[in-house]
């Protein structure tokens, strides 16, 4: 198949740990070598930043991006991208009309809008990643997306020929939006299960005990939450890793360690490269994660399949993905936090067991090869159901 994913603001080439950079680059990026790897031809269509980027890049054989030029060729927030959206289905349209793929498949909503309006009879498969309506629910009017987002979401929803959902917790959230269940499939993210792996190198360790977290440095992922738990854990270190050390995020994490006198335990190490990413994990005895909302969480299972145990809040993708091999905990409680952290970390055997635990869902569940199955399965579908309509009308 020719496959075109669209993923207007997510570059899979670009570095991770920025505000607006962190699971959908690399899903889609993954997504993209493991369907190539399978034999398919893959492009995908993301929005030019820089005025060093050149029109096309290989990222793997079989593999090509595509920057679009669409507004200005800078780094533009995903919220106020909404603007220079036409400009990019334009383009995309442009592309298609030349030479469409076999099936178009879009990463967020701004992509899925953009698909729609410029397919011309491909196939669009959609993922949103992350649902307006949850953000604006727990963000409330700290919510930056644009007004018709959720609106845009729901029609998205209605009109693409599949939608992927990561999680069964996205199912319901699209179900009450009123997408019809029987054309929602769940496939969820995956981990490279080569780099996160149990085996390998192990970075230096920060203290006797050391706790991780590592994501994007924006409030809804609950990082004060860990470091207002570390006050009822004295024998523990708090490894702090993503964003950059000017970042607001971090400026108000590094105050709040200071105000509690954790600043000699909390270590802000800022964002670390990917490909060091599993030697840190491996070197944690356990990896938090307590984000307010998730609509799946990759870190989590990169730190499961490095067989490290979890602790995550109780939210979105964490309850398929770390219930019954790692610890969930309510969202936004400290005291809950450090109870479930205590008992981890006071107890080796019980550590071990959640870390093959954890290593073994990862194999058995989230590789991308498997991923990738799955979602050629959809692709398959969709596309077969689309000829047999147009054989149906006589096309």
């Amino acid at each position: 198949m020719k496959v075109d994913l669209i993923s207007e603001h997510a570059d899979p080439l670009a570095a991770i740990g920025g505000v607006d950079a962190g699971g959908q680059n690399v899903h889609v990026a993954h997504l993209a070598v493991a369907l190539a790897e399978r034999g398919h031809t893959v492009v995908v269509h993301t929005r030019r930043s820089s005025e060093s980027q050149p029109d096309t890049v290989t990222l793997a054989p079989g593999v090509t991006v595509e920057y679009v030029r669409a507004g200005p060729a800078a780094v533009v927030p995903k919220d106020e991208l909404p603007p220079y959206m036409p400009e990019f289905t334009e383009r995309l349209a442009e592309r298609w009309a030349a030479n469409p793929p076999d099936v178009a498949h879009a990463h967020f909503w701004m992509s899925g809008q953009a698909a729609l309006q410029a397919a011309d009879g491909v196939p669009v498969v959609q993922t949103f990643h992350a649902l307006g309506t949850v953000k604006r629910r727990w963000q409330g009017e700290a919510d930056t997306s644009p007004a018709h987002r959720v609106d845009t979401e729901r029609e998205i929803g209605k009109r693409a020929d599949a939608v992927l959902a990561t999680c069964g917790d996205e199912v319901g959230e699209l179900c009450a939006m009123g997408v019809p269940e029987r054309r929602v499939t769940v496939v969820p993210c995956g981990v490279d299960l080569t780099s996160f792996c149990p085996e390998g190198p192990v970075a230096p360790r920060a203290g006797a005990k050391v706790v991780l977290s590592i994501g994007r440095m924006v409030a809804r992922k609950g990082v004060d939450t860990v470091i207002a738990a570390l006050r009822q854990l004295p024998d523990a270190d708090l490894v702090i890793a993503g964003g950059g050390q000017d970042d607001e995020e971090t400026g108000r994490l590094r105050e709040l360690a200071a105000a509690y006198g954790l600043q000699d335990r909390v270590h802000l190490i800022g964002s670390v490269p990917r490909a060091r990413v599993p030697a840190l994990m491996r070197a944690a005895d356990v990896v938090v994660t307590v984000p307010w909302y998730e609509p799946f969480g990759m870190v989590p299972v990169e730190a499961m399949a490095c067989g490290v145990p979890v602790v995550a809040s109780a939210v979105g993708g964490h309850l398929d993905t770390v219930a019954g091999c790692g610890v969930l905990v309510p969202p936004r409680r400290p005291r809950a936090l450090a109870r479930a952290l205590r008992d981890v970390l006071g107890d080796p055997d019980r550590r071990a067991a959640l870390g093959a635990a954890g290593a073994r869902r990862a194999r058995e569940r989230y590789g991308w090869s498997h991923i990738a199955e799955r979602t050629e399965a959809v692709y398959t579908q969709v596309i077969d159901g689309r000829l047999c309509r147009l054989a149906a009308l006589g096309g």
